[in-house]
């Protein structure tokens, strides 16, 4: 009876432990890792799907706008790869330089009129021949580690917020206010997130949370009131007498009928009709209502649940790691990231006015993709050094290891003949 019960004791203690999976040091990186690949390769289905009839009728060809995509999905993953092997004090070094990079790269819109294009009314690209660049989506990756970088610091030296709001909303009004700029005031928003995303983890009291809210809410107040496009979004969103007749209602009831469309399982990948020019953005700002229509409920609840998963993996490392820069920048671009999610899907969904901005990871727009994967390498690059994670991973013997130990262990065994 002795044995039997040493054999259970030892079978009990090397068995599979859920608990011991979620509180290993390794489990934030694969879980961010997963989500980001899973999010990216679907979005990369989904543009093809989405941009294949536009694409036909543009360039003879159905693949012109999904083979840029993919161009910028290899170009994301080169910058995802080289920033999760960039150290956590490398990022604090180069912090104000990135902010600084970024301006320089957002004035090139203004001092640059022959290559900038105006899209829909916003003036933020940059147009290099054939491709287009939108510096704002990077000045969120530089905003977050500069704002974690410097309430870090500040507040190891000093208690009083007004000495630390200064140069880190200083810093930061000078991005925003460029952007602002080219009228594209979705882009600000996100980038607002950033600030009070960073702002929140950092501890700021509510008070302070109150004025600056105030002074945001009455910019944005002020930047709608004094535009009529941004008006008529908001009467297109919540006007239900509103009709397809006009170009803006016609958008959103267009989006709301493609996404119920397709049911539970939807009409069937490839099989949507709102891309044949029905829905406006289809591979874009709208591709969660084509979502929808083509893979269901059980696509839109799927992509959902990645976001979830990126959520969680970002508030692991926020919890987990010692670093306040890190808690604080982690925090900035889950803010940045997931309140873009939840924006989009509003928009299709029709509880947030029409604002022109993707959904992460998914959508079609290659700035907003490189810099997407720029920012969750960098989260990727804290995970891995959460306590205790480095160790895991050095003790884990690479693939390439392990390939090379299994073709020199067969070549070097030798078989006996009997």
């Amino acid at each position: 009876m002795s044995n039997v019960r040493a054999v259970k004791e030892g079978s009990t203690s090397t068995s599979f432990s859920w608990a011991g999976v979620w509180n290993s040091a390794t489990t934030s990186y694969y879980l961010l890792l997963g989500a980001t690949v899973s999010l990216v390769v679907f979005g990369l289905i989904m543009v093809l799907s989405s941009s294949s009839i536009e694409s036909l009728g543009r360039n003879g060809t159905a693949y012109t706008i999904f083979l840029r995509q993919l161009l910028f999905a290899v170009a994301g993953t080169t910058a995802l790869v080289v920033a999760i092997h960039v150290r956590v004090d490398t990022y604090k070094k180069i912090a104000w330089l990135a902010l600084i990079a970024a301006i320089g790269l957002q004035c090139l819109v203004f001092v640059m009129p022959g290559e900038s294009g105006s899209v829909l009314g916003n003036r933020n690209w940059i147009r290099l021949g054939s491709i287009s660049i939108q510096p704002s989506e990077f000045m969120k990756v530089a905003l977050a580690v500069f704002m974690g970088t410097v309430i870090a610091r500040k507040l190891a030296t000093t208690k009083n917020w007004r000495d630390v709001l200064i140069p880190v909303l200083g810093g930061a009004a000078v991005g925003i206010g460029l952007v602002m700029l080219g009228r594209d005031l979705g882009t600000v928003l996100i980038l607002c997130l950033v600030v009070v995303g960073c702002l929140f983890i950092a501890g700021l009291p509510m008070k302070w949370f109150a004025v600056v809210g105030a002074a945001g809410g009455l910019f944005v107040l002020i930047a709608v009131i004094f535009s009529e496009n941004r008006v008529n979004r908001i009467l297109a969103t919540y006007d239900r007498n509103c009709t397809t007749d006009d170009a803006l209602c016609f958008q959103v009831i267009r989006g709301m009928e493609g996404l119920g469309t397709g049911g539970w399982g939807g009409v069937g990948l490839g099989a949507g009709s709102e891309k044949w020019a029905y829905l406006p953005e289809a591979q874009n700002d709208f591709i969660f209502s084509v979502i929808g229509e083509e893979v269901g409920f059980v696509g839109t609840t799927a992509v959902i649940l990645l976001f979830v998963l990126l959520g969680v993996g970002m508030l692991r490392v926020i919890m987990r790691h010692p670093d306040p820069m890190v808690k604080i920048a982690t925090g900035g671009i889950a803010a940045w990231i997931l309140g873009q999610a939840v924006i989009n899907i509003g928009v299709v969904t029709r509880v947030f006015p029409v604002i022109g901005v993707p959904l992460p990871l998914v959508s079609a727009g290659g700035s907003a993709l490189v810099a997407t994967m720029l920012a969750l390498g960098v989260v990727l690059a804290f995970a891995r050094d959460e306590p205790g994670a480095r160790e895991a991973f050095s003790a884990k013997p690479s693939m390439v290891k392990k390939t090379i130990a299994v073709i020199s262990g067969s070549s070097g065994r030798r078989v006996k003949r009997p």
